[in-house]
Formats: structure tokens, sequence, C-alpha cells
């Protein structure tokens, strides 16, 4: 029977396969192997086949790593995943580790010994580390050429995805391929390369305006491509994949290849030079172009920044998107707030009624992730989806967080929200206008050109700081169109980026507050970079953000007396617009919902000043 993961996995994964993958290590010499959670693409959110941490250990969660050893193993994960890789994973077999211990951890592994790993799940930047920590403890890393833990695997393994490759239209991408192509070639040759190696899924959605259904909740297509400096490329793609469309969707600058000519295709490199991005492309690539001959120049992406800064008809689709979607989250919220708050369903019902106001709209594609749903202790851990013996019911008193979004061909949406089960105490509201102040000190700040998210992350803390709180997660991540729903080199957080904000760019803002054992609130929308603009009696132009997410907040947990006159003033506006642009689609069309009409009306009045 071949495997599938999700959150179900249980602990017994690692007595079964543990033993299966030491015999497979001990048959190439090694003492030990490194299992990353990434795959070949470098992907967050994988293909049942390439779960390979989750197959070895049973942890199924989107971020974290494995070492097996002779006689120990340790599974690394970082905070959002902590009591989930407790729920999955069996501690007689496996140490749990924060994420960043991996290194400190692997300084003692026993002198000598030899720890194997697969160069096609690991890039250079990520490897280098370990190798250091490997070397540092007199061991040292060995490149395998094939994967014991594949080889353990075998038959039960799940076959490699085939979803259908198919063209994203110009009026939904803004830009035809052929013109990006030439951009991206100007880009390449402006870096002193001859050619380009793209191996993240985005870059090829992206250039060549193609999207494709290989990972879950994110519509990509898995490849590869080459793309020269004067605009052609060669794709890469299993044939199985390849519609009848989409050879002259992709025009006859761009070759369709199936993957086992990229190594050919590689090794033609020779002599030349070959932009790749050490952050985003795995150890084999770099091996086999310096095997080959090229020379190989390290960058970004050249696809990365284009695809962040989002085009006007990019930002047109992701507004259209939210206030469609902001018609599926008030129907929700309505509901909420009374068909729920008088039967109290489980977590379970809670994401299956949200997920069903989504497809309710007719133009959901997917998911852009597992819906999130936590009631009272469940809400306090950030990442929390409601599965197995850990569903909780609605409980009088305590909070509702819910974070989900929809995948739909104009755009990418990602909002939560969080509502009183009941009224909501005092120190309920006081929390949660404590984040909301932060959620507003984020949504209105003006900032120079130049200026990074990690500059502005304090920005939204200051409120939380000041009376002794804060939040371990970032502020704000990026946001693609009709593609992940996490997506870089953008983000908003405390630790060093160096990456300016642009114009076009979308991004989250989610400030929270989670009290182990009790309860977590989290306000999250999306919001655009805008352009530059003068500020009247200023001297510079400044950035500021355009509000995308339109969902009412839940004013019964809104400390009005804490805000000051221009945070009212930021709400009751927002408000006002939530109902300006949601309201006609609860008037009228598939999502006409008269009763969450009037009550959207109640719900963005505007508040009572204390």
């Amino acid at each position: 029977m071949r495997q599938t993961f999700d959150e179900t996995t249980d602990p017994s994964f690692g007595a079964k396969h543990l033993p299966l993958l030491r015999a497979e290590m001990a048959k190439q010499g090694l003492d030990g192997f490194l299992v990353p959670h990434e795959d070949e693409h470098q992907n967050e959110y994988l293909p049942d086949a390439n779960e390979r941490l989750a197959w070895v250990s049973g942890f199924t969660g989107s971020a974290g790593a494995g070492v097996v050893l002779k006689d120990r193993a340790a599974v690394f994960v970082d905070g959002r995943y902590t009591v989930q890789a407790k729920a999955q994973t069996d501690e007689a077999l496996f140490e749990r580790v924060p994420l960043n211990g991996q290194v400190a951890w692997l300084e003692g592994v026993p002198s000598g010994s030899v720890i194997g790993y697969d160069p096609r799940l690991h890039s250079p930047d990520a490897l280098a580390a370990l190798r250091a920590a490997v070397e540092k403890a007199g061991a040292s890393l060995k490149a395998v050429d094939a994967n014991p833990l594949d080889l353990a695997w075998g038959a039960a393994r799940p076959a490699q995805p085939q979803a259908p490759v198919v063209p994203h239209e110009d009026r939904y991408s803004g830009e035809a391929a052929a013109s990006k192509r030439a951009r991206i070639g100007k880009a390449i040759a402006a870096r002193g390369a001859d050619a380009a190696l793209l191996t993240a899924p985005a870059s090829l959605a992206w250039l060549f305006n193609i999207r494709g259904g290989d990972v879950i909740r994110t519509p990509l297509p898995l490849g590869q491509a080459v793309v020269r400096a004067d605009g052609s490329a060669s794709v890469f793609l299993d044939p199985a994949k390849v519609t009848n469309a989409l050879p002259a969707w992709l025009g006859d600058a761009v070759t369709l290849e199936a993957p086992e000519r990229l190594p050919d295709a590689l090794d033609a490199l020779s002599g030349q030079k070959v932009l790749i991005d050490p952050a985003q492309s795995s150890a084999w690539y770099f091996d086999r172009l310096e095997a080959a001959g090229a020379t190989v120049v390290r960058g970004m992406d050249p696809c990365a920044l284009p695809r962040a800064q989002k085009n006007a008809v990019e930002i047109e689709g992701s507004r259209q998107a939210h206030i469609r979607d902001g018609a599926a989250l008030t129907r929700f919220l309505h509901w909420v707030d009374t068909v729920a708050q008088a039967t109290l369903p489980d977590e379970r019902a809670v994401v299956e009624a949200l997920e069903g106001f989504r497809e309710a709209t007719g133009m959901l594609k997917d998911l852009s992730f597992d819906t999130i749903a936590g009631v009272g202790p469940n809400g306090a851990l950030p990442h929390y989806k409601p599965v197995g013996a850990k569903i909780r019911p609605m409980e009088k008193g305590s909070l509702l967080l819910v974070d989900g979004g929809g995948q739909y061909l104009d755009g990418t949406t990602d909002v939560t929200r969080t509502m009183a089960i009941g009224e909501g105490t005092d120190d309920q509201r006081r929390m949660f206008t404590l984040v909301l102040k932060a959620h507003i000190a984020m949504a209105v700040i003006r900032f120079p050109v130049g200026t990074t998210g990690h500059q502005l992350d304090a920005v939204a803390r200051q409120p939380l700081w000041n009376t002794g709180f804060d939040y371990d997660h970032g502020t704000g991540h990026g946001v693609g169109s009709y593609l992940g729903v996490h997506e870089g080199p953008q983000r908003i957080a405390a630790y060093a980026n160096t990456q300016p904000l642009l114009t076009g760019m979308i991004l989250s803002n989610e400030p929270g507050y989670y009290r182990e054992g009790g309860w977590g609130i989290r306000i999250e929308t999306l919001q655009v970079v805008t352009e530059p603009t003068p500020i009247p009696g200023g001297e510079r132009p400044m950035h500021g953000f355009e509000q995308l997410t339109l969902a009412p907040l839940d004013r019964r947990l809104i400390a009005v007396d804490m805000l000051t006159a221009d945070e009212r003033a930021y709400v009751d506006a927002y408000h006002a617009e939530v109902l300006a642009k949601v309201g006609p689609l609860l008037a009228d069309g598939v999502q006409r919902d008269d009763a969450a009409l009037a009550w959207l009306k109640t719900q963005t009045a505007p508040l009572k000043r204390p």
C-alpha cells in the first residue's frame, strides 16, 4: 500500500522505519544520515512522495529537519511545531530539539563518523553550516548517489505527482511570458552570465505564466528551466504533465524537455557562466555545473524580485479576490456569531464551515494552506490544526482563532480573525486591543525608500512591548499572486533581512498574543506596498500600505477606551470600507446573504466613544 501523509501520522512511524533506514545506511558505510524537510525543489509544502522526514519520524510540520545515527536520532522543529512534534514522534527514539539547535547537536556526533547527505535536498548555504558543525566534531559529510531513505521506503513510496501544467492567462498575470523572458534575459546578462538555472517552482510558474498542481495548496509545477541571456529557454517537465495547449502557449523560443535530459543540458553549459541561487537550488546543481566546466555565478534567482513586485493587473486581481473572499469571511463570521454561538461546534466543524463559504464563491481553486482553527488553549499554538484527539469544541468564555486563505486565479488570500465565544472578559479585551493597536501601527506606517521589513518589525511590537508582552513569530510574510502564501524575499520580522520593501510587494500584517494553556489572539490582513508619495509639509516621499483584506473585527473584544482618537478613526474607516466593498456581494449574486449583510452593517458601525 502506498503511503500518504497528514497530521494523523503517529509515533509508530519511527519504530517501523528507523531500522529500515539504518540497514540501508550500513550498506553504504554510513554512520549517520541527514534528513531535511525540504525536497529537491526546496519546497515548504511537499507532495507525499517527498515527505521523507514524515516517513522516518511521523512529524508532518512544514519546517524541520532530522538526523539519524546508528544509535541516536533527533528531530529539529521551530517553535510553531513543538507541541505537534511531541504528539507525532516517539521520544524514546527521537530527541526533540529546537530547529536552531541543529548545528550544536551535530557538533556532538562521534569523532570519525561518516554522515551521509543527499546533495539534491540541501542548498549550498544550508549545507555549509551543517558541514562546519560535523567537521568540528571530527566527523565528515559524504554525498550519496542513492538516498538510503528512498531505498528503505521502497515500493510503499508514493509516485511523484503528475498534475497537468496549464497556461495562466495574461489577464491574470498582467504581462506576457515573452516580455518576462526578455526582462529576465537582460537581468542575466547584467550579472555577467550567459544563462540562469531556475529550480524554484514558483519561478517557473511566474516566468512562463503557467500553473500546476504538484504541491498541496499551491498551484506549482515541479520542474527546472535553463534561461539564456537572449530570453530563450528550455523547460524540463515530466511529459505526463504537458497538456496539449502548453507548447503553443510557451512559444517557439521555449523548448520542452523531459527531466532525464537535465543532466546533459547542464553538461552542455561547459565554458559558460551560469547564474544560480545558492539559497534556492540544491548543492547537486552546483556540483554538476562545476564538474561540467561551467563557471557558477552565485546570486539571487533573477525571478524572485520581479515576482514579488506585483504589477497593476496583479494588484487589482488581488483586490477583487479579497473582496470576494471577504464576503465569504463575513458569511462565516456571521455564522460563528449566531449558529456556532448557540450550538458550540468543534474546531473541525468550524474549519468545514469556513471552507464551505469559500467554495460557495464558485471561484475557489484551492485553499492557500490548511485552515487553522483553535479554541482556547489550542488557539495559543500559532500553527495548530484541528485533527485527531486534539480537537476541542467551542467553549463559552473562551476565544476562537481562525486563520485561513484561498487560492483564486486572480489572487491568493490569507486572513486571521479572533472571536469571542460569549461576550469576552476584560482580560481578553485588553489583550485583543493591544494586538489591535500593534496591527494598526503597521497598517498606517509610512517609511522611506530602502526600508526593510526588519526595520519595521519593532513598530508593530511596541504596544505589546510597552506593556510587557511579545509574540514569537514574524509580523509579516510575503504572499504570491495565485502562487505561494509564503513568498520571499520580503518579510517583516525581528531577525535580520536586508531586502528593502518595494512598491507592489504584498505582505501580511499579523501581530499576536498567545497565553499558554489559555487562548490565542492574532489579527492578520494582507497589504500591498504603495508607491512613495509626498506627505504634506514633509521633505521625502514615503511608501505606505494599502489594506487588501476586508473582514470585520470582533467589536466585542475592542476596549475602545484603550484606543487613541487616530486608532478609533482607523477602525471606523476600515469597517466602512469593508461594508462598502463587501456589502454589494452579500446583497446580490452567488453570495447573497441578507442576514449576513444586516449583521455586517451592525458590526461595521462606528465605535462608540468612551
